[in-house]
């Protein structure tokens, strides 16, 4: 078992074994306009590894092959190939490679700018997806860069990149019924919802509707709500002044305790420590 990386410091080592392919939104106007600050595909192995404490635009990463861990909602996963994980804003974000086994991974970095970064966005996620258009797109995109640089041929294959990410970022369009839930819920954060109040707006059973979230997003529909209230808070500690108690309340916990720990669980840190930490826009190296 590979030890974690130290989850309180901005870190990202890449290793002289590993290769990345990128493309920036500086060299192309079609991931510009697309509020994509670029994309890669990597072929990484130990040390490898990247923590993001103030993750300041989503991030979507699929494992072509290989092995690596990938932390979200506060836990580890094992980040295999066919598996895409996505990370909101303003998130605690971390993945490295697993000792003795290479991982081959494509991501999509998003703008703060981004409808894909803003609060009420998805959720973190774990999500089943073959990667090997995008990977394919991404590395025709970076050819096209590192040659021809034609600005209707990159459009093309952004195109590719971005039709493929909405495919895998919107799976609540795929179930109408989940749609209508997490719109009221998010625009009523504060409110003490139910699993028998969001049933009922999904028309459906309070044991059918875990069964379509778990399908769907991943989660039962109580880490869902608490995802998303975690999400819209970091957003507020993030970007205004509010005190920590108020943003409490305005996501739904009148206990300050209880949304401290839930807080911690789900990103790593106290609030009061995500407000107080340093902000990094983007890594040292520029490439996340």
């Amino acid at each position: 078992m590979a030890e974690h990386v130290d989850l309180t410091v901005e870190t990202h080592v890449m290793g002289s074994r590993t290769t990345l392919t990128v493309v920036r939104a500086e060299q192309c106007e079609a991931l510009a306009a697309l509020h994509i600050a670029h994309v890669a595909v990597i072929d990484a192995c130990a040390p490898y590894a990247v923590v993001r404490t103030n993750l300041s635009g989503a991030f979507l990463q699929v494992c072509l092959d290989g092995a690596g861990q990938t932390l979200l909602d506060g836990r580890w996963y094992a980040h295999r190939p066919g598996v895409a994980s996505f990370s909101p804003a303003h998130a605690l974000h971390a993945f490295h490679c697993v000792p003795r086994k290479r991982w081959r991974t494509a991501w999509v970095r998003f703008m703060p700018t981004s409808p894909r970064s803003v609060h009420g966005a998805l959720a973190p996620s774990m999500m089943r997806f073959d990667g090997t258009v995008l990977e394919h797109a991404i590395l025709g995109l970076s050819q096209e860069v590192a040659t021809g640089n034609d600005p209707g041929t990159c459009a093309v294959w952004v195109d590719v990149i971005d039709r493929y990410a909405t495919r895998l970022l919107d799976p609540l369009q795929r179930e109408p019924r989940l749609v209508l839930v997490w719109n009221a819920v998010a625009g009523d954060l504060a409110r003490d919802w139910s699993l028998k109040e969001l049933a009922r707006l999904a028309s459906t059973s309070e044991e059918h509707l875990r069964r379509l979230c778990q399908k769907s997003l991943g989660r039962s529909p109580g880490r869902q709500l608490a995802t998303m209230r975690i999400a819209r808070a970091a957003h507020l500690l993030a970007t205004t002044g509010e005190k920590v108690e108020a943003i409490a309340r305005e996501v739904g916990y009148a206990n300050s305790f209880a949304f401290s720990n839930t807080f911690k669980r789900l990103t790593g840190l106290r609030p009061s420590d995500f407000r107080a930490h340093p902000r990094r826009h983007e890594d040292p190296s520029g490439l996340h």
